[in-house]
């Protein structure tokens, strides 16, 4: 892939989900499992008040003041989209803790944190998104301080039997078009420096965020009204990928798991390689 392209790739997802449209369609969480999945996540990386979690790929910002809230944690949120990190540092000081949770507009491929600087990082399905996987991969065992962990849930995709509709640039922006299989994901993290301790697939989560965006849409063309004003003429096209995703979904080509890794104290981590 071009630098051209990676670039637009960015800037295309980072619009899409700092839009009003996309929360209408997702919620606020913008992920699958929404807050009870983001809780699981939140303990696996076993962390507290003294300790620091990056959120990369942050969105507005949910997730990270949940990890603020759950664990007592200092929390940085990296996202690329301005409009995310304006909003979730405005969530942050509405709720009180803008001095235990800040935000910064980064790149996860260039995080803009020092090295060792973490004790966790939490990722919610934005690995898919990034144009250079394994950059971003190892920019997160760079931060991670020895012991530290990540955990992460992502879309999982065998691409080679996804429907057509789903291997387009909007394929792309519904997290699709260049999610891999789990085990896939698994090699990036343990090419990175990092050993993966657990993985589990939780397709149900991708059905539920699924079922919701179908039917937000149908009832706004049913009604000729309700979604916001820059998604009301691409409703049909949505509609194409959902029920494209659903197929998907039924054939397992696409599914959604979750994956906690840690970076060794040593400093060296042997590969595992897990099925999907």
């Amino acid at each position: 892939m071009t630098a051209t392209a990676a670039a637009e790739i960015k800037a295309c997802c980072a619009a899409a989900y700092g839009s009003a449209a996309m929360r209408w369609l997702l919620g606020d969480r913008l992920h699958p499992g929404g807050a009870p999945l983001t809780a699981q996540l939140i303990d696996a990386l076993d962390v507290g008040p003294a300790e620091v979690v990056a959120d990369v790929a942050c969105g507005p910002g949910a997730s990270a003041l949940q990890a603020a809230g759950r664990t007592g944690c200092q929390v940085v949120g990296v996202d690329l989209s301005p409009a995310c990190i304006e909003r979730a540092r405005k969530s942050a000081l509405a709720a009180g803790v803008d001095r235990q949770a800040r935000f910064v507009v980064g790149d996860a491929e260039r995080l803009p944190l020092a090295d060792a600087s973490v004790d966790g990082v939490l990722c919610e399905c934005a690995l898919c998104t990034f144009p250079d996987k394994a950059a971003a991969a190892a920019e997160v065992a760079r931060v991670l301080r020895p012991g530290g962990k990540l955990a992460l849930s992502d879309m999982t995709a065998e691409r080679d039997r996804l429907p057509h509709a789903l291997r387009s640039l909007d394929g792309w922006i519904a997290c699709v078009n260049d999610a891999r299989p789990l085990a896939e994901i698994a090699s990036l993290l343990t090419d990175a420096g990092l050993e993966v301790i657990a993985s589990e697939r939780r397709d149900q989560a991708l059905h539920a965020i699924v079922d919701r965006a179908d039917g937000r849409l149908r009832v706004a063309r049913a009604l000729g009204a309700g979604a916001p004003p820059e998604l009301a003429g691409s409703i049909e096209r949505a509609l194409t990928i959902i029920s494209a995703a659903r197929e998907a979904i039924a054939d397992r080509a696409l599914g959604y798991g979750t994956i906690v890794a840690q970076k060794s104290r040593r400093g060296i981590s042997s590969a595992i390689h897990l099925a999907s």
